[in-house]
């Protein structure tokens, strides 16, 4: 059945925020006090730090209004923070979300919005806490302002216990979860046939671009083994540098133990897809070769792909071995911001 499309605007600041924090109401140990006073109380456990990520969705650099639907926006853009929090263990505690939006959006854009983002609170467990609303500018005469979703997202760990990038050792093995190059293969089969996409409106799997799943419960099993973590956001090759550089060492990846996602299998630029294509939101890490390392955490599988070495002076930090065994220096040319 095709959804009707709602001719209300946006309401008011006031009766939006009203809005919001009925569908937001949550039950949670480590939220004492929510949207409704001029800060959120946070409670977090006993002997616990607080590990706080902010992510910025625009209009037109993250997402596109006729492209997305706006439940895949809204999950999106909390999946985002949370994979943040996934990368260093961290268990999510709450979320804050500031929106702005045009004058004339539809008011049916905001509750569908609000569906995606309030369907991965619930099934992860965090709380919408806070935020802001705010009206943006006109661009020009006739045009409405762009959307922006802002998050802050908070999580905790056991004093001492947060992963970090600079944490490898040389001679870890490079382990990936999940699939690489899918998100990206999406998003190119939504940019030539973005109506194809239109009526997808719930979290189905086999979508890594428009519904990631953010690997929380997986980060939060890796904090007793992970020397470092990051995860997957601008591409294998932009990441798997981060952790080097954070590191002070380099790293040697297979090109054959790539897991590659079946969405980017058909494409003719797999590997590109795999090294560069970026948000994947999988979680990127290393641990000694002495660890216990299961095929699989929470149900999703874990793939040795490569190992830490010390770094050379003049060379790459990240070099692919190939596979008919030739050893590639590795660029980092996934997403990049101004570049």
């Amino acid at each position: 059945m095709a959804r009707s499309v709602s001719s209300r605007s946006v309401p008011g600041e006031l009766a939006l925020i009203e809005a919001i924090r009925r569908r937001a109401r949550s039950a949670s140990r480590a939220l004492r006090l929510g949207i409704g006073d001029d800060c959120a109380v946070l409670r977090p456990k006993t002997s616990h730090e607080i590990c706080v990520t902010t992510d910025l969705s625009l209009e037109g650099t993250h997402f596109r209004r006729d492209w997305h639907p706006p439940e895949s926006i809204g999950h999106r853009c909390l999946a985002r923070g949370l994979s943040d929090l996934a990368a260093m263990g961290a268990e999510p505690v709450a979320v804050f979300l500031s929106l702005a939006v045009p004058r004339r959006l539809a008011a049916d854009w905001v509750d569908r919005f609000l569906t995606g983002f309030l369907a991965l609170a619930k099934k992860l467990r965090v709380p919408l806490a806070g935020g802001d609303t705010a009206e943006s500018p006109a661009i020009s005469q006739g045009r409405g302002g762009l959307i922006a979703a802002d998050i802050v997202a908070v999580g905790q760990v056991p004093r001492g216990g947060a992963v970090l990038r600079s944490g490898a050792r040389s001679g870890d093995i490079v382990y990936v979860t999940g699939t690489l190059g899918g998100a990206a293969a999406e998003l190119l089969a939504l940019s030539r046939y973005p109506r194809k996409f239109g009526k997808l409106t719930d979290a189905l799997a086999g979508h890594p671009h428009l519904f990631p799943e953010p690997r929380v419960a997986v980060g939060r099993r890796l904090r007793e083994l992970a020397n470092a973590m990051i995860d997957v956001s601008d591409g294998l090759s932009t990441d798997l540098t981060h952790l080097c550089q954070s590191s002070g060492l380099a790293a040697v990846v297979e090109e054959a133990a790539l897991p590659i996602h079946p969405l980017a299998a058909e494409s003719r630029s797999v590997l590109e897809l795999a090294l560069h294509g970026g948000e994947d939101y999988e979680l990127l890490f290393t641990a000694s070769p002495q660890a216990r390392i299961p095929r699989k955490m929470a149900e999703v599988p874990i793939h040795r792909i490569g190992v830490m070495r010390k770094a050379s002076r003049g060379q790459r930090l990240v070099v692919l071995k190939s596979n008919d065994g030739r050893h590639i220096s590795l660029e980092p040319v996934g997403w990049e911001h101004f570049r």
